[in-house]
This record gives C-alpha cells, structure tokens and sequence, in this order.
C-alpha cells in the first residue's frame, strides 16, 4: 500500500507541472492595435488576462498625460472607458497587468474624428432661367479638416471638387464648397447633390444631401378669354377667363382701369365672372400674373349696350288645338317695363275667346276650340314708341277615340271573315291614315286623301276580309289610326285599338278506344272512351243509335262505362265532339255474346317428375271454341318467358335442373280466357357419368314415333273443331 500511494502521489505532481505550464500567463487588449471614435460618442477597451487568478492593472497614456476615462476592475479584466469621447482622448494607450512577479503590456491607438450631419446646401437666391446663381456646400463640426473631400454634383453632371488639406488641431472646423452655375429649362426636375468624405482608417466615411431643384421663371403669355362676348347687352352675363405661363405657376389678379388711371383690385382668381350688366359696367379689365420673378399683365375692353326688348309668344308659331278642348295663347315680352297688348286675326274675323293681360304677359283663352278658331292669330306690343307683332297659327282637328274593330262572325279555322275598323268623329278626315295588321304583318291601309274635306266631324272606316288560320290564334289584330297634322307636328297622332284572336277549329280526327273489346261476354264490364281534336276543346256526347236512326243521348264524358252488359247492350255508340266551330262524331259496334272458352288442358309426359337428362313434352290443349289462342309461359322471378311450341307442345330434350318450375297455359277467345299451370320436378341422377339403359332407349325410340302422331292428332283435331289456330311465335299480344 505505501508503495502505491508513493506512485499516485509523483503522477499527480507531473500533472500538476504539466497543467502550469499550459496556462501560462497572458495579456490581452480589445479593439486591437487601433481603434477609431466619433467624439462626443463612448468608447470602452478592455484589458483581459489568462493563467493568473488575482492579476493587478494599471492604465496610462504613451506621454503620461491623463487618461481622461474611468477604469473598472472585474476579476482578470479591467475596462478603460471614455464617455464623452474628446480630443483629450487622442494617444496611445497602454494596459500593463502584473501577476507575482510577472509583468506584461499591451498597447492601443485611438485616434478621433468628427462628422456628425450630412453637407448642407445653400442658395444665392432663387434660381431663374438665364440668370447666375451660386450654389454653396458646408461640411459643419468637421475633424480632423486635413481629411475631407467635397464633390458637388447638378443632376449627373460634376460642378465642383475638393479636397481640403490644412491641418488643424484639436478643433472642430466647418469646410465649404462653392460653384457658380446657370439655370437653363432642362434643369427644371433635376436636383443637386453634396457629397462629403471624410478618410478614416482604410475606407472613408461618406455623408451627402440632395436638394430638388426650384427652376422660376418669370410671368409670360398672359392671355384673356373672353365668353360669350366683349359686346353684351344690360341684363347680361360675361365670363372671363386669364392664364399666364411662369414657375412657379404665377398668380392672377382681376382689376378695373379707372378714369383717373388707377386700378381697382376685383378678384384673385382665374376666372372673373360678371352678372347683371349696366351700361356703367363698360371700361378696361387687366389680368395681371404674378410670381416670385415677376410679373405680366394683358387688357380687355368690354362694351355693354342698351337692351331691346322682344316678344315670344307661345306654345310657338303652331299649336294643334282639339275641338272641344280649351287652348291658351300666351304673348310675353322681355325688356319693356309697361307693355300694353292687343290681339287679333290675320283676316280680322272675330276672336272667338277672352283676352287678360298681367304685366309683361297677355293671354288669350280659346275655350272650347271651335272650328270658328282656325286662324293665324296676331299678338302686338307697344313699348314706348316701338311696336314689335308675333303671329301663332291655330290649327283644329278633331281625335278623340280609339278605334272599333268590328268581326263579321266568330273565327274559324279556314271560315273568312270580315274585319270592320271604324274611326268616330275625325277632323279633317283627308289626313287620316287607318292601318290594319295581324301581328307585325300588315293586312291592309287606307289614307282618304281624295275625298273632300269640309268643316264637319266625320266617321272613317276600313274593311277586309281575311281567311284566319291555327298560327293566328294568339296574335293581335291592331287597327291603327294615324292622324297627320301638316306643318304642326313632325309625328302623327295615333289611336289604335288591339283584340287578340282566338281561332276556333272544327272538332276532328274522333278517336274511340273499346276496352277491353267491341265484342264481349254477357256481363262483363266494358269501357268506351272518345277524344276529339279542336279549339276550344270539344264536348263529348254519347248516344246510342235507336233502330229508328234516332240517337239517345246517354253521357256527356269522355268515358262510357257499362259495369255488367247484357244482350240488349249490343248496339251502335256513337261519339260526338261538338264545339262552336260545329259536330264531328264517329260510332262503334258493341257486340255481347254468351259464348267461354271450354276446359282447357296442360300436361307433362311421360310425368311431372324426371330425371336429369329425360326428354319431356309440355302440352296445351282447349275445346271446341271458336276462334282460340293458346300462350305457353314458364314462370320465374325475373319475368315470364314465352315458350316457342308447335301446335300447343312444347319439348325438353335432355332435361336439367334449371328446366324445372312452374309452366302456364292461357287460352283467350274474344270475349275470355282462362288460365292452367303445373310444376315440372327434375331429379338429379347418383352420378354423374353418362347413363343410357335399355329402357331408356326403348323409350326414347318410342317417343320419337309418339310424339309425331300426338302432333298428327292434335293437328287434325283442332283443323276439325276449331276456327283458328295460335303461333307461339307471334303471340306476343291478344287479338282483339
């Protein structure tokens, strides 16, 4: 045991030694080397020792001048921090750090600089086109000044550069650049730019300002708009309108040229309107534009004359007045104070109306309009000494129904009628104009150009026969009337009247359904229905024909329904569609007889029970009756199919178990039928191999000589006790 710990304890020293020796004592200064600051920003260095657990520190300045910062001790770091940052700061400094009897030193520039805003730009003054301007760049509180460069740029073009080299020490200078330059039109939107460098460690620190440029120039083209002209008459309106080219865009000024030279200020808008004019208003307007630069102004001379008065009279020089109806003719003047009025007519007949007059208006009332009322009427005005006349020609006409149309009978399809269009009291009738149209075609117009017009209400027709046909049914029939008024108006006056037709169609095409059939047994049910095609739809009528001929009338539905016939029923049925365009009607013969089908018979040989393989004949036969058919079914669930037979008999060579079920003979005659069915079993064999025995050959040698003799027999049978046989094949409905 001591031995080991002897050994344990040398590793551990070699460790030890070893450890020691890979942390040795070590200095290090952040930033290194160099470090650059803004003054009046913080700036902090830090001073951090490896290997060393309690290592003193001590800051101090390459000339021993002072530190000008504050040191903080954290373990094996101390920071130097100098907050503001000033020229006092500007050295090299050096960290020392002692550990036992271990010293070591690192050191750092600082160097200081300046250049806290972007160059300024200054302007002589504004800038006109043509004109010199001076443009000034200012770097401001900028150090050290021995390393700033300033370019001045126009738009892509470079006015001016420099760079400044005088030194200055420990003070903060403000640099300028100057250039001279002059404004031309396409310098308008471009902008002028100020860069400053100032050259720090390796790459420079860079500052510039851009400032748009404000291009002016002086007012010109100042041009007056005058609207609606400089001559205008008192009582009116005058608007004028100034603009003036310049940058910026020059203001403009209304003013007023007085006697006595002067100018009296009016409005500071574009536009300067004037309303109620007097003759004092005539003179000399100036618009003036006015900007920074300067100024230009341009005249108008504006006239105002006395206002003549006038005279409207109204609805205008024509107005169409209805007989019967009250008209007011209005004379009105305009620039006359105290007008005084008369009226009268062009031939000098009498008025046939009653005159008022209020201020600059007079009014003559024709009430009601007679045709003693169609005359040119004559309004005149008397105004101080002037007399002014205006004359209005009163037309009469007479309009006051819608047309009436008139049918000769009732629309029938194929059947013409006549069409009356009658238009009441027209005056003058030789400008009436009637139009008949069917739909949007045009049948037929008239105009009564030709006849004589007289002073009298008179009532115009037009006729015309046309044959109506099914396409007509919906249409409307549409009697126009136009009444043309000459010279008083442009569009004719019009009245129509609309009917829309309904054309009526024969009843035809009668249809009987006899269900189940025209020939039936005694009491059974029958169903006899009847349709009719016409417009409007036909009534049914049943009758049964009398022997006499005569009919008797039995129902008027569509359907005839007998629940339980008897012999009696047996008869001719007639239908009729009736409807007001006339008759149609069509019979039918019902036929009642006591004849059934007899006992009809269904058999399976040789059985109803095979085996697998086994031949086996299905067999329909019926009685003696008179006209029979005979369908041979084999039922199943999805649908009863139809067996194709030969005279009633149907065969299963080779039976198999899917042949066996259910097998139904119907028989029908015309007027019943009755129904027979049985079940064919087939049985498996024990196996499945082939299995032909004796018998079974016997057998089979004997149904081929028996089937052809059933055949034989059933054939000669029914050829000497039935009216008719029945084909499997085609029996796929009941005859009727």
């Amino acid at each position: 045991m001591p031995e080991k710990m002897v050994m344990i304890s040398g590793a551990s020293t070699v460790l030890w030694i070893l450890f020691a020796a890979s942390q040795a004592f070590k200095l290090e200064i952040s930033p290194e080397y160099r470090t650059v600051a803004q003054i009046g920003d913080s700036l902090s260095l830090t001073c951090t020792t490896t290997g060393c657990e309690s290592p003193s520190f001590f800051w101090r300045t390459h000339i021993d001048s002072p530190l000008n910062g504050k040191v903080r001790n954290e373990g094996n770091k101390s920071i130097l921090t100098m907050d503001p940052v000033s020229f006092e700061n500007e050295h090299f400094y050096l960290c020392t750090a002692i550990c036992g009897s271990e010293k070591l030193e690192q050191a750092i520039q600082v160097d200081i600089y300046s250049f806290p805003k972007d160059p300024e730009i200054q302007l002589s003054g504004p800038l006109e086109v043509g004109k010199p301007a001076m443009v000034k760049c200012l770097a401001p509180d900028i150090y050290p000044a021995n390393s700033l460069g300033m370019d001045l740029f126009k738009g892509d073009h470079l006015l001016k550069s420099q760079e400044f080299l005088e030194v200055v020490k420990n003070s903060l200078v403000t640099r300028s650049l100057e250039a001279t330059f002059t404004p031309v039109s396409e310098d308008i939107g471009k902008a002028l730019m100020c860069r400053a460098r100032l050259y720090i460690e390796i790459e420079p620190t860079k500052r510039e300002t851009v400032k748009e440029l404000q291009i002016y120039t002086s007012p010109k083209n100042t041009v007056i708009s005058v609207y609606p002209s400089r001559r205008l008459q008192e009582g009116g309106a005058v608007t004028m309108t100034c603009s003036s080219e310049g940058l910026p865009a020059p203001e403009i000024f209304w003013s007023k040229k007085l006697d006595n030279g002067m100018l009296q200020l009016l409005s500071g808008n574009a536009t300067l309107t004037l309303v109620a004019m007097r003759m004092e208003d005539s003179g000399i307007y100036v618009c003036e534009g006015v900007n920074l630069i300067g100024r230009s102004k341009t005249e108008v001379e504006l006239i105002v004359q006395e206002k003549p008065f006038t005279v409207d009279i109204f609805p205008g020089s024509r107005v169409a007045a209805q007989v019967g109806d009250p008209v007011v003719l209005t004379c009105a003047v305009v620039g006359c104070d105290s007008p005084s009025f008369s009226w009268r007519t062009q031939i000098d007949s009498p008025l046939n109306g009653e005159v008022r007059s209020e201020g600059a208006k007079s009014m003559l009332t024709l009430s009601p309009v007679s045709f003693e009322n169609e005359h040119s009427y004559l309004c005149t005005v008397t105004c101080t000494q002037r007399k002014l006349e205006k004359g209005i020609q009163v037309e009469v006409y007479s309009f006051p129904k819608d047309p009436e149309i008139e049918m000769s009978g009732l629309l029938v399809h194929g059947r013409p009628v006549t069409v009356n269009c009658t238009v009441p009291d027209v005056y003058p009738f030789d400008h009436l104009e009637i139009e008949l149209l069917k739909g949007e075609t045009v049948l037929m117009n008239k105009y009564f150009l030709e006849e004589m017009s007289t002073k009298s209400l008179e009532t115009k027709s037009l006729e015309m026969t046309f044959i109506p046909t099914m396409e007509d049914t919906g249409k409307a029939l549409v009697c126009l009337a136009k009444l043309h008024s000459g010279e008083t108006e442009s569009e004719p006056k019009q009245r129509q009247s609309t009917r829309t037709l309904y054309v009526n169609v024969a009843p035809e095409e009668i249809a009987i359904w006899v269900s189940p059939s025209p020939t039936l047994r005694e009491g059974s049910p029958v169903n006899l229905s009847c349709s009719s095609d016409g417009f409007p739809d036909p009534k049914i009528l049943w009758s049964r024909q009398l022997p006499s001929g005569e009919l008797q009338p039995l129902s008027e539905e569509r359907m005839l329904i007998l629940t339980s016939t008897k012999m009696e029923d047996s008869g001719i049925y007639v239908c009729e569609g009736i409807n007001p365009a006339g008759i149609s009607n069509k019979s039918v013969e019902l036929q009642i007889i006591q004849d059934s089908p007899k006992d009809i018979q269904l058999t399976a040989f040789p059985s109803e029970s095979v085996k697998e393989g086994d031949t086996v004949i299905i067999s329909c036969t019926c009685g003696n009756v008179p006209q029979t058919w005979i369908i041979l079914k084999k039922k199943a669930k999805t649908g009863d199919m139809v067996l194709k037979s030969v005279d009633g008999a149907y065969t299963i060579l080779k039976a198999q178990r899917q042949d066996a079920g259910v097998y139904e003979c119907e028989s029908k005659t015309e007027v019943g039928s009755q129904l027979r069915s049985l079940t064919l079993d087939v049985k498996g064999r024990e196996n499945n191999k082939d299995y032909f025995s004796p018998e079974l050959l016997a057998l089979y040698c004997a149904s081929s000589l028996v089937i052809p003799a059933i055949g034989m027999i059933i054939y000669f049978a029914r050829k000497a006790n039935m009216k008719g046989s029945y084909s499997l094949v085609e029996a796929q409905k009941s005859k009727v």
